[in-house]
Parts: C-alpha cells; sequence; structure tokens
C-alpha cells in the first residue's frame, strides 16, 4: 500500500494518479482526515497512558480517573486505526510515468509484432473444431461433470501440456529461476496482501470463508508471500521463482465473453514467474523487461506470431504500475489474443505482506513483479490454430518434440 506520508506530501499526484486508473480521488481526502483523528486520539492515549505509568501507589483516585479515560479512548483509537487501515488498502499503486493514459483495454498501445503470419491454402479451423475432430478437447462431458466454462483434455493434448511445462523449466532454470509447486489455497490475510481482492477483484476469487482460505487464480498469488514478515539479504537480491499451479477463477463480470470453447475457464494450469528485487533506480523497468524478455523467447521458441501491447492506465489492476501484454496470432480468428502479461507492482505488495532486504544497517521494502511463462491451455489452443494442416493433423512445435515422443497428431480413426 501507499505510505501515508508520501500520500501527504504529495496528494495532488496520488489524485492524479489513481484518477488515471479510474478511482475516485475523494478517498484520499477521506485517509487524510482520517490519518489526522487517528494521530489526534495516538497523542491522547499516549498522553494517558504515561500518566499511568507515573502514578504512585497512594494515587488510587487519580488512577481510577486515567483507567476510565482510556477505557472510552482505546476502543476509538483502535476502531480509527482500522478504518485508517482499510482505507490505505482501498488506494491502488500509482502507475508509472511511462504508462500511457487511457480508460480500457481499448486504449492499450502497441509495442511490437514478432513473427510472420502463415498464410494456409485453406481456411483455417478453430481451435474448438480441432480440439474435438482430434480428441484432445471435451467440453460436452465437462460441462455434464462440472458445468459452463470447464473442459477435459485429453490424448496428445495432455502430453503437449507437459511439453510445454518441460519446455518453460528448461529455459528458466538455466536463468536461475527456482522452480515450486505452490498450495493453491491460501490464507484470507495473505491474498489481501497480494492487493488484488478491492475493487470488484473479491468477485473474482473462489473463497472458503469457513477455512478463511482463498483458492488462487494464478501461482503469483501464493508465491508473492512466501517471504512475507522475512527480512532477505540484499547480497541474495534478484531472488526469482518459477510456480506451477493449478488456477482457479470465478471469471465474473465477462458475461458474453468466449462462453464457447476454452480460452476462458474456471481452471486452468499456468506456469508463472515472480521477482523479489532491491529497489533501484530504473531497477522496476529493467526487470520488467527482463520477464518480458523471457516471455517472448518462450512464444519465439514455439514460432508463434505474437504482438506486444502496454497496457494503460486504466487497464491497470490494483497493485500494478506497468504491465505489458504477449498477445498470440490465432487465425482462424485472425486476430491476436492475450497468453501472456508480466507487470511491477514495486514495493506496494512487500508493504502488505511486509517483505524487506537487508543491506549493512538498511533495511527497506523490497520490489515484486511477476511474469506468465505460460497459460498453458491458451498456449495448446494457439499450437493447434498455427500449426494445423489441410488433411486436420496438427504438427508438434520441433522445440517440443523431444518432450512429446511425437511429431504429429493425427486424426484418429473411427
Amino acid at each position: 500500500m501507499l505510505d501515508i506520508n508520501f500520500i501527504k506530501e504529495n496528494p495532488e499526484k496520488v489524485k492524479q494518479g489513481i484518477k488515471k486508473k479510474g478511482y475516485d480521488a475523494k478517498i484520499i481526502d477521506r485517509v487524510l482526515k482520517v490519518d489526522e483523528t487517528r494521530r489526534q486520539l495516538m497523542a491522547e492515549v499516549d498522553k494517558w497512558r504515561q500518566a499511568r505509568n507515573k502514578l504512585k501507589k497512594s494515587e488510587k483516585e487519580k488512577g481510577k480517573r486515567i483507567k476510565e479515560m482510556l477505557r472510552r479512548l482505546e476502543p476509538d483509537l483502535r476502531a480509527v486505526e482500522e478504518e485508517f487501515k482499510n482505507l490505505l488498502m482501498e488506494i491502488p499503486n500509482l502507475p508509472a510515468d511511462d504508462v500511457p493514459e487511457g480508460k480500457d483495454e481499448s486504449e492499450n498501445v502497441e509495442v511490437r509484432k514478432w513473427g510472420k503470419l502463415k498464410k494456409f491454402s485453406f481456411k483455417p479451423k478453430d481451435y474448438q473444431q480441432l480440439g474435438g475432430q482430434l480428441d484432445l478437447i471435451d467440453i460436452k462431458t465437462a460441462s455434464k461433470v462440472s458445468g459452463t466454462r470447464f473442459g477435459y483434455l485429453k490424448n496428445e493434448a495432455v502430453q503437449l501440456e507437459f511439453a510445454l511445462v518441460q519446455l518453460a523449466l528448461e529455459v528458466l532454470v538455466k536463468e536461475g529461476f527456482i522452480p515450486v509447486v505452490p498450495p493453491i489455497m491460501i490464507k484470507d490475510e495473505m491474498m489481501k496482501g497480494m492487493g488484488y481482492l478491492e475493487h470488484g477483484g473479491e468477485d473474482q476469487t473462489y473463497h472458503l470463508k469457513e477455512d478463511k482460505l482463498y483458492l488462487i487464480g494464478t501461482a503469483e498469488q501464493s508465491l508473492g508471500p512466501i517471504h512475507a514478515n522475512e527480512i532477505l539479504e540484499a547480497k541474495n537480491l534478484p531472488l526469482r521463482y518459477l510456480g506451477f499451479s493449478t488456477c482457479l477463477r470465478r471469471e465474473a463480470g465477462t458475461y458474453g465473453k468466449d462462453t464457447k470453447g476454452i480460452f476462458r475457464v474456471h481452471q486452468f494450469d499456468k506456469m508463472e514467474m515472480f521477482s523479489f528485487i532491491k529497489p533501484q533506480k530504473d531497477g522496476d523497468k529493467k526487470e520488467n523487461d527482463y520477464l518480458l524478455s523471457l516471455e517472448e523467447k518462450l512464444v519465439r521458441a514455439l514460432e508463434i506470431p505474437y504482438q506486444i501491447t502496454k497496457m494503460c492506465a486504466g487497464d491497470l489492476a490494483h497493485p500494478q504500475v506497468r504491465k505489458y501484454d504477449v498477445n498470440c496470432w490465432f487465425p482462424a480468428e485472425k486476430r491476436y489474443r492475450e497468453t501472456h502479461s508480466t507487470s511491477t507492482c514495486t514495493d506496494y505488495q512487500a508493504k502488505r505482506l511486509n517483505i524487506r532486504y537487508r543491506e549493512g544497517s538498511k533495511t527497506d521494502f523490497v520490489h515484486t513483479l511477476n511474469g506468465t511463462a505460460f497459460a498453458i491451455g491458451r498456449m495448446i489452443l494457439a499450437i493447434l490454430e498455427n500449426y494445423q494442416q489441410r488433411d486436420g493433423s496438427v504438427i508438434i512445435p520441433k522445440v517440443l518434440q523431444k518432450y512429446t515422443g511425437f511429431k504429429k497428431i493425427s486424426p484418429k480413426n473411427k
């Protein structure tokens, strides 16, 4: 969360920043007013506590009066401190200076494109047709068993999934990433610490209220809290993790979007990069660019054309200050679709989770960043569409063939 002293010293800058994200700036005036009340109450409580500490045994009447004052004031202070903390957590991180202005995804900015779009000598099928004809994706059975926005991956699609996992591990472990299979359920306070529940984020989650646990929507949400309430040594930074997990999302607010197929589903597997870095000049930008370069390296290895877009301020999530998307080409739809993203959250999450680093006698909060290695389901769909052949078969990208053990998925004989 933002530091209250920073807000007090830069109220107009903070207001402008959160306005760019589409939030109501009135919250800044509110939090400053509550902070003033909080400080007054703290001073008053401290005054009576000090008086209590100086009491002599003979001053019983005075002691009763002090006790009564504290009995009245301390609950008020706790209530104001709780309101103050909640208001602070409602204030989003500010967009970086290089982030373009805009209200939503329609105003995101293209950065570059890579790869030559394949020209088919036939009308390309979409992944739903291919997945059904090759017996790779079964939506009908999933609907019977689980409902809408679910699917079964079958046969070679399963082997393709784990081939993508192996590719990401091979590339990123060499880069120094620590591979992790994290829990897919995390405590309420850890999910809140990651900063994705505010302003409608709660609606996207599956929350087990009786157990006080959230189901994660990405491995990032269980990787970020790994070092909660810890002090890391500066010499060990940057510290980078690669998490593989099943992800679960309610997809609230997406009514009418991708209702067919498995592009947008409630459950999917994903490999996620997460970085803890020491704050330094341009450090977040360099690490953000580094994670983006790794995403590009993985997609280029698959030889799938893609587009890079930079998110405008209005399309940034609560803790993000900068974000890029990698959008792979889907020839049947004749458009690029998001398969990867990478963002920096500066010290916003670290403050909420109390993650610091030590360098000599100095301690400060780390900065956190995240990036998709593979949203596996979506990459399988991109492979099916880009590598389809006239006879209905699909060629396996060369880089994956050593993992799959086969070069082609052919139509099944029925």
